[in-house]
């Protein structure tokens, strides 16, 4: 049995610290074994379902381009050095253009002088495919059929051609758009010569991967209980795990860099972005019920006990469309009468344009503000306006002049946040299902040799689609309704326990922690608590429904709410809280960054 392999993160991000990659391949860390102390494999996360939408708008104005043009500057400094140290380097930096950025790796090699086997990963690119896809690119979440034309469709890979790729002799692999956790499975599964029917050690990889893809998350970033952190002005190190040969891991950094890595750390990045308990990846589902945390020692938290489930038949794909153009503008209401003055703005604004009913979508936010308050800044309330249309023209100068015009002829204090400005483009993220039949993943080595990878086990995913798909339809069909999952794991413990929560007119955030995120259109909040006592509270009174009365936005929405005892946490799904997603989003917290800190900023109020 070989020894753990050690797979570090350098990027959570399309921007993330330049600087990480280095960090990563020179640091030491307190790894199980001091004779080697390195990474094995260097790896990171630049796509997300708003790059995919970036990166297009840059292949369009260059046909060579559509990769993260970033992750060529880290491999220019720290490429000799994996070369010499062995470290394996799977990114899915690739993008739209997995080719052109392997292209770009050699070169690098070529020039520092280095013999390396650039291999990238083919099959993610359904754009050829869509017209007869098309009947079952409905909505994952709305099950509209698919009426508009995509500009990208990316299917989501797995970790199995990361996997074939190395065993066929790569030292650098480039991905398209594969999962974040795959960028773990793939490196895992070939280290330690695991078979697709491994399904509890490939879940314990997947576990693994969502816990670091997303860099210094997982060591303090955006952490409820940031006060753990020793020196919070140090530069947060970017996370390490070691994963065994039955898959169960270590969540570790280097010795050397700031942040810190406990249960609680651990515990927040595992409830970011996550919906009900069977998380489902292209080579397994993991069943996040299942997953036990404890402290290993001082910045090292072992994860064990995860069951993976055989994969689901189907395959997640990432649609982006062509939304049209947007603009906003934001108008400071001071003093009193507020909402009368917005009511002005905007009739006076629509009667200069010709009406709201020539743009696509008009979305107007009143944020009022208490006219008594302490400073005027205190008490200014805003009107955000924001417009679309596919007429860039109409939402663009012609908008925001005319409603710039108004400033002497409108409410008493006008002013607004800025001046006129042009219209943006913007895209409408649409997520569908298709059959793993339509999705045709190669390998593609650096002398051109294309390596088919081998699909899931298609019997066993046929009898998880029942389970899936029953799971979904008890979840869905009206507000508050409540999810329970994993009793069997280790809720009686906890049921057991005294519950202790915040009383009446006390804040949540004084007990329980928080970690939130986006998926499409869909928020997710994680809340938990530190041990049984605090858990017992949360299972007994925080449903779906009360959730839906602390968080005003969410009062005439589908919440979902999934029962983690392991993890003493309870996870929260808000359906359409984001609109279409990120990229078209008018939300005020577009990708729900800060949904948890305001659940937990909410009094109970008993």
């Amino acid at each position: 049995m070989k020894r753990a392999v050690r797979i570090g993160n350098c990027s959570g991000f399309f921007g993330d610290r330049l600087s990480a990659a280095e960090e990563m391949v020179a640091g030491r860390s307190n790894f199980a074994d001091p004779a080697s102390p390195g990474i094995d494999v260097l790896t990171g996360d630049w796509l997300a379902e708003l790059t995919m939408l970036i990166l297009h708008k840059q292949r369009s104005r260059n046909p060579d381009l559509g990769y993260a043009s970033t992750f060529l500057l880290q491999m220019e400094r720290v490429l000799a050095t994996c070369a010499e140290r062995g470290i394996k380097v799977v990114a899915n930096a690739g993008g739209l253009n997995p080719a052109g950025c392997a292209a770009e790796v050699r070169e690098i090699a070529q020039r520092l002088g280095l013999q390396l086997q650039v291999a990238h990963i083919e099959g993610d690119d359904l754009m050829p495919q869509v017209a007869e896809l098309r009947p079952q690119l409905h909505h994952l979440d709305t099950g509209a059929a698919l009426t508009g034309e995509p500009v990208t469709a990316n299917a989501y890979l797995g970790g199995w051609g990361i996997a074939t790729a190395l065993r066929a002799g790569a030292d650098v692999v480039v991905c398209g758009r594969v999962t974040d956790a795959a960028l773990v499975v793939g490196p895992a599964a070939w280290w330690h010569d695991w078979q697709r029917t491994d399904f509890d050690a490939l879940a314990g990889a997947v576990v693994a991967g969502h816990v670091i893809e997303c860099g210094t998350q997982a060591t303090g970033g955006n952490y409820t209980w940031f006060e753990e952190i020793p020196d919070a002005t140090l530069p947060l190190g970017f996370p390490i795990a070691e994963v065994a040969a039955d898959g169960s891991s270590v969540i570790t950094k280097h010795d050397d860099t700031g942040g810190v890595v406990n249960v609680g750390t651990v515990t927040a990045q595992l409830l970011y972005e996550i919906a009900a308990p069977e998380y489902a990846n292209p080579d397994v589902v993991a069943r996040f019920d299942s997953i036990r945390l404890h402290r290993d020692d001082a910045d090292r938290v072992h994860i064990s006990g995860v069951v993976g489930l055989p994969p689901p038949p189907t395959a997640k794909v990432c649609i982006n469309l062509d939304g049209g153009y947007r603009n906003r503008m934001t108008f400071v209401l001071t003093g009193l009468r507020q909402e009368s003055k917005a009511r002005w703005l905007r009739g006076s604004l629509f009667r200069r344009l010709g009406g709201e009913s020539r743009f696509d979508a008009v979305d107007v936010r009143f944020v009022g503000a208490p006219s008594d308050a302490a400073t005027q800044e205190q008490a200014s309330g805003r009107v955000h306006i924001t417009v679309k249309s596919h007429d860039e023209r109409l939402v663009g100068k012609a908008f925001s002049s005319a409603a710039i015009e108004l400033a002497l002829a409108n409410y008493p204090g006008f002013f607004a946040t800025g001046g006129p400005s042009e219209a943006q483009s913007f895209g409408v993220y649409w997520p569908a299902l298709v059959d793993n039949a339509a999705v045709h993943e190669v390998v593609v080595l650096a002398d051109g040799t294309r390596l088919p990878v081998t699909p899931p086990p298609a019997a066993h995913g046929a009898a998880h689609a029942t389970r899936t798909q029953e799971a979904s339809a008890a979840g869905t069909p009206e507000a508050g309704h409540d999810m329970a999952a994993g009793h069997d794991m280790a809720a009686g413990h906890d049921m057991a326990a005294a519950a202790i929560g915040p009383a009446a007119g006390e804040p949540l955030g004084n007990h329980f922690a928080a970690r939130s995120g986006d998926k499409g259109g869909n928020a997710n909040v994680g809340v938990w608590a530190r041990d049984a006592h605090g858990y017992a509270w949360l299972q007994q009174h925080l449903t779906a429904a009360a959730v839906q009365q602390l968080l005003p936005e969410a009062a005439n929405l589908v919440v979902q709410r999934y029962e983690l005892p392991n993890l003493h946490a309870l996870n929260f799904v808000i359906v359409g809280l984001l609109g279409e997603g990120v990229a078209s989003s008018t939300a005020f917290d577009p990708q729900a960054k800060g949904l948890g800190e305001y659940l937990l900023s909410r009094v109970w109020p008993g």
